[in-house]
Order: C-alpha cells, then sequence, then structure tokens
C-alpha cells in the first residue's frame, strides 16, 4: 500500500477495526497487523468475514430504498475506510447532487476519504467521535451539506458495538435521532450476542486486545435502538435477511450482524 497520504503518526501494529472491516472485506487499506487480525478473527469465528459482507451490502439496498423513498441527504457515522460501494457512489449513480457526509476518526480513513472527496463539492468527510451528536451535527461541513428540516437518511452501521457501555449508546442514538425531520430514516446494524456463545466470546476477547474493543448485545436491544421510528419491512433482522438480494447463498448461520431501518412521520 502506497504510505504516502498515511499519516505519519498512525500506529500500523495495533489492529483498528475499520482497517480490520476493510481487511475482511478484501480491500487494500490496512497493513499487515490488521490482516492477521482479521485471519484469526475468521478461525474464531467462522464466516466473519461473510458477515461484513453481508454487512456492506445491507448498506447499498437501505441506501437505494431511502433513495427510492425520496431522502436526499445522508449523514454516514462511523463510516471507515472508503472501499467498494460508497454511500456517495450508491447515492451520486442516483442523484449527482445529493450530500453525503461522512464521519470517523481513524487516522487512515479521515486520510483516504479526503483524498477520495476532495474534488466533489456534495460529498465531506468530519473528523469527529461519533459519540459526541452535538459536535458533529454543529461541524461546519455538516451544517454546509445538510439540511436538517428536510428528510435525511443516518447511518450507523456495525458502529454501536464499539460504543462501550459506559458511553451510553442508547443515548447516542437518541441524539441522533431527535433532530430528525418527518420522512427521515435511520440504519442501524450491530453485532448480536444471540447465538453462538463461546465462539463470540473469543471473538470478543480477540478484539479487546484491538484498539477498538467490541460489545455485542441482545438482538432486542438493538430493535430498541429504532425508538418511536417506525421500521421498515421486513423489521429488525440479521442483515443477510433484510430484503435479500437474488441469488444470495443460504448461510445465515454465520451472520451476526443484526439490524434494519427506520422512518419517522
Amino acid at each position: 500500500m502506497d504510505r504516502q497520504w498515511v499519516p505519519e503518526d498512525v500506529d500500523i501494529n495495533t489492529p483498528s477495526a475499520a482497517r480490520v472491516y476493510d481487511a475482511l472485506l478484501g480491500g487494500g487499506h490496512n497493513f499487515p497487523s490488521d490482516r492477521a487480525f482479521a485471519r484469526e478473527a475468521e478461525r474464531v469465528y467462522p464466516g466473519l468475514g461473510t458477515s461484513a459482507r453481508a454487512n456492506r451490502a445491507f448498506l447499498r439496498r437501505a441506501v437505494l430504498h431511502a433513495l427510492d423513498a425520496g431522502v436526499r441527504q445522508f449523514l454516514d457515522l462511523g463510516s471507515g475506510i472508503p472501499t467498494v460501494g460508497n454511500v456517495h457512489e450508491i447515492v451520486h449513480a442516483v442523484d449527482p447532487t445529493c450530500p453525503v457526509v461522512y464521519v470517523d476518526y481513524e487516522p487512515v480513513a479521515v486520510a483516504h476519504s479526503d483524498l477520495l472527496l476532495k474534488e466533489n463539492r456534495h460529498a465531506t468527510i468530519v473528523a469527529a467521535d461519533a459519540r459526541d451528536a452535538q459536535h458533529v451535527l454543529a461541524h461546519p461541513e455538516t451544517t454546509r451539506l445538510l439540511n436538517f428540516d428536510e428528510p435525511v437518511m443516518v447511518l450507523m452501521l456495525a458502529l454501536l458495538h464499539f460504543i462501550p457501555d459506559e458511553d451510553r449508546p442508547a443515548d447516542i442514538v437518541a441524539s441522533y435521532r431527535e433532530p430528525l425531520a418527518a420522512g427521515s430514516m435511520i440504519a442501524i446494524t450491530s453485532a448480536a450476542n444471540d447465538a453462538r456463545q463461546d465462539e463470540l466470546a473469543e471473538l470478543t476477547k480477540l478484539f479487546a486486545s484491538s484498539s477498538n474493543p467490541a460489545v455485542p448485545r441482545p438482538k432486542a436491544w438493538i430493535a430498541e435502538q429504532f425508538g418511536d421510528f417506525e421500521l421498515v419491512e421486513p423489521g429488525a433482522q440479521l442483515v443477510g435477511d433484510w430484503r435479500p438480494d437474488e441469488g444470495l447463498d443460504d448461510e445465515q448461520q454465520d451472520h451476526i450482524v443484526f439490524g434494519g431501518v427506520g422512518v419517522r412521520r
């Protein structure tokens, strides 16, 4: 990988969630430590790579659903390292003028997003911690592109399991739901802990050694994060079961990522 754009202070020896996810998706913006971590994660929890790809496919289907419903603004929290099928690529294939705001604090994710978007007037990256909703929502780049008096889709995909209980993740989600206008949508996915307990315990232990410890939670808790938003059919599901593409293989037992899309009526 070309290191010219990678910030000098990046710790390439400690795996990060954004770079491991990139490795699981087959991306090229990760380091040997991230790839080794991804291989070990797949060993202790077989099918994790399938789950990562299922989550990425859910992103595409959720965004296309929002576009079909008339939503034309997107806020992607914990957006990670840009790879094939980014939100703005999906959105701009339908309407090149739709604003898209990415939010992440991982240095490689921010640096690569800056490069990718520097010539794009309708998409930007906000270097911020998604846990600070007040800062994110008031950031000049956010307010430059997004009008919260009109419908916005907020995406929180594979994010909440990296927010520990002491940071009150439910309150953080509520802080993003509260300012959204009627017609807005929120897409949430997170690792669920309702099955394969022994393997999941090993996976959680492994992530504790990375820069982003993970906290899988019950499906019921994940579903509660939609608050008073109406769940879009078929409701909260394992992401592979949410409006699956035709021809998708039947490996749902490998998917631990649970979520859906909610709309404010």
